[in-house]
């Protein structure tokens, strides 16, 4: 076991860190010092110690990846960024939460090099971290199968920092439950027992013990106390050395060390006091602080020398690890060929050459987008091997099992069912939406592979911070939502998504994507995988609809069309008087409305509308050409109508639903609340003026 050189040096580092902190959040008046200054021995423990990485090279492939799943604690991050020199400079610290600086209220990927992902609510980063660790894996898999474990140059660990808010939030429960059941030994969870949140001592709201319950999940858990017992403090960081070190020998189950703080410690007043978790200390106490610690009482007055030799030592870190990977890395290309091109294309962003070529046709008939959509992954396993994913307990209703794959699981929990395989690609979430989209999320950001999680629309509730953060976060994350409406029928209002869809195009950065057949379904899924810098909802029905004839003289446009977001489908008889726009299963409705009333001489256009952000994304001469601003437009989407004149216009009327569904057939729900053939002729024949 490697053991700590720990200097008086590296004290002062971490003191310096501190006053960083304090400094900080009094510049802005606002923030989280409290436990950005008690964790401070953790935080550069990893960062100038334990962790491998590389400030020169945020996303070296080796790296261990951290995450601060306390985000609300940022610059506890990014002193460690500033002081191992990922770019982030002083002034960046005195800019903390202000506008344009890298220093954001909470962590954003993409925004500060060396964040590996965007936490904001609490807990979230907890399932982060499982994702994350569940990446390596599959990646180790997917590149590198062959090597004995530990030996790869894929393998590396995933370190997450989580405070009491973390562990009473509901997900982190979700992930850490599921972590275990995938036996991941590269994660090591540090818990920081300081026993206060906003509200003060937590024991007004929280009284578990959190050690025992992750003991319950079959973690490996350990306990390194600060407080010996609340009579002295010591930071024990050779114990909590050890401590990691132990955890890493563990390769079978993920690791859990709580660490016994108190929050705010060395302050010398308001060490302990829950004032210090979400507001700036005041001029005396950090004057108070910097005279104990040392330091002159200027802010942000530090030593200079001393980050040049924090930022040389991660510099020496960085080039001793590459020294030893890099080699290893060249062989590994010399011996893969085939996988290193295939790294080479995922680290390019790109989508496979043989995407379109691999895609399902379907032949004309009845099928429901769901089925459409596993067959359609089914038939892109091969071709698109970085693909992978599954959904919350609900394979066989969101068809998100590939055939022929394995299951990722651990070969000893295999069912009879779900074979399971350490480099499977059949994720099984249990019923944990909320875990599911943040481990999705982080996969995302890990950057190589692509994954998509399952469930219900209805659910997306469920996990609705998660789309969110991929969309802030430009991750492109597959969020794949079956049983689209009403349509679901007999399961009642519960599980009928009414303002689920246009809810969810509300959120900025997220493409919602509702094919009207089988061959737009297999058409959507080739963009969405050629699309990385934003997630996507894809939303599937549970009925089955019509699969459209398109071949030549029937009038159908073709699917590929689908990738424009919005297209003409079938042309009016004559000039259009009028334009009817379906989305999903209600685009047959719109072809039959649109039958009547051409059989009364009102000459119709049906405009098929898969993703209105796709079609946003196509020049205004192209959106005008297929929706024409002097013709009236009905859209027809079994949902609220709210917000359709914002999307294509005010001469726009919309048939939808804007109640709650009810326990009854689809086919009758439909009738009773007016998605019909009818309703839609009729509200287009009240729009036609001549």
């Amino acid at each position: 076991m490697a053991s700590l050189t720990w200097t008086d040096s590296d004290a002062t580092a971490v003191d310096t860190a501190r006053v960083l902190a304090a400094d900080a959040v009094e510049n802005v008046g606002n923030g989280h010092p409290g436990t950005a200054i008690s964790l401070a021995p953790i935080a550069y423990l990893l960062y100038q110690k334990v962790m491998a990485g590389d400030p020169a090279d945020p996303r070296w492939l080796g790296r261990d990846r951290f995450v601060l799943s306390a985000g609300h604690a940022s610059i506890l991050q990014y002193t460690q960024l500033y002081l191992a020199g990922y770019g982030l400079e002083l002034d960046d610290l005195k800019g903390l939460r202000q506008w344009g600086s890298k220093t954001p209220g909470h962590p954003e990927f993409g925004h500060t090099d060396g964040v590996e992902c965007t936490t904001g609510p609490l807990g979230a980063g907890v399932a982060n971290a499982v994702g994350f660790a569940m990446s390596a894996r599959r990646n180790r898999e997917l590149f590198d199968a062959d090597a004995e474990p530990g030996t790869s140059v894929f393998d590396h660990y995933v370190y997450c920092i989580a405070g009491d808010g973390c562990m009473q939030e509901g997900v982190s429960s979700e992930a850490s439950s599921l972590a275990a059941t995938q036996n991941l030994g590269n994660l090591i969870l540090f818990y920081d027992d300081n026993r206060i949140s906003i509200e003060g001592d937590t024991k007004i709201a929280f009284s578990e013990d959190v050690q025992a319950r992750y003991d319950a999940y079959g973690w490996h858990t350990q306990h390194v106390d600060f407080t010996n017992d609340f009579t002295t403090y010591e930071e024990k960081v050779e114990e909590l050395y050890a401590a990691i070190e132990a955890a890493k020998q563990v390769t079978d189950r993920p690791s859990f060390i709580k660490v016994t703080t108190i929050i705010g410690w060395p302050l010398p007043t308001k060490a302990g006091d829950h004032s210090v978790h979400g507001s700036k200390l005041g001029a005396d106490e950090v004057a108070g602080l910097k005279e104990k610690l040392g330091f002159q009482p200027e802010p942000f007055a530090i030593d200079a020398d001393l980050v040049a030799r924090t930022r040389e030592n991660a510099r020496q870190r960085a080039a001793e690890a590459k020294k030893e990977w890099e080699p290893r890395y060249e062989e590994w290309r010399s011996a893969h060929a085939d996988k290193a091109e295939l790294l080479d294309r995922l680290l390019r962003h790109e989508a496979p050459a043989g995407l379109d070529e691999a895609l399902p046709v379907f032949e004309p008939g009845k099928m429901a987008t769901r089925s459409a959509s596993g067959k359609t992954l089914s038939a892109l396993a091969e071709a698109v091997p970085e693909l992978w994913g599954g959904s919350a307990d609900l394979a066989g209703s969101n068809n998100t099992t590939m055939s022929g794959v394995k299951s990722f699981l651990p070969q000893e929990r295999s069912s009879h069912d779900f074979p399971g395989a350490v480099g499977g690609r059949t994720l099984h979430f249990g019923i944990r939406e909320h875990a599911m989209g943040n481990i999705i999320n982080a996969i995302a950001m890990d950057g190589l592979t692509r994954a998509y999680g399952g469930t219900f629309l209805v659910f997306s509730d469920y996990m609705r911070t998660t789309p969110r953060l991929a969309a802030l976060s430009n991750a492109p994350s597959i969020f794949v939502w079956t049983h689209d409406s009403v349509g679901v029928g007999e399961d009642g209002p519960t599980h009928q998504p009414v303002e689920q869809i246009m809810s969810l195009r509300l959120m900025p950065g997220l493409d919602v994507v509702r094919p009207g057949d089988a061959n737009e379904t297999a058409q959507a899924w080739a963009q969405i995988l050629r699309i990385t810098d934003r997630p996507v909802a894809l939303i599937l029905s549970r009925q089955d609809m019509a699969t459209l004839d398109r071949s030549e003289g029937t009038g159908f446009a073709a699917a590929s069309n689908t990738a424009k977001g919005g297209y003409v489908l079938k042309e009016a008889s004559a000039a259009p008087k009028v334009v009817l726009v379906g989305t999903g299963s209600e685009l047959e409705v719109a072809l039959a409305a649109a039958e009547k009333l051409e059989a009364d001489g009102v000459p119709a256009r049906v405009v098929s509308l898969p993703c209105v952000e796709w079609f946003h994304d196509q020049d205004d001469a192209y959106q005008a050409e297929v929706l024409p601003t002097d013709v009236p437009k009905v859209v027809v989407e079994a949902g609220v109508t709210v917000g359709w004149k914002d999307l294509l216009g005010a001469n726009t009327e919309a048939v939808g639903i804007n109640q709650f569904g009810a326990s009854a057939s689809g086919k009758v729900v439909f009738e009773k609340y007016g998605v019909t053939a009818d309703a839609v002729a009729a509200k287009a024949k009240e729009l036609v003026t001549d």
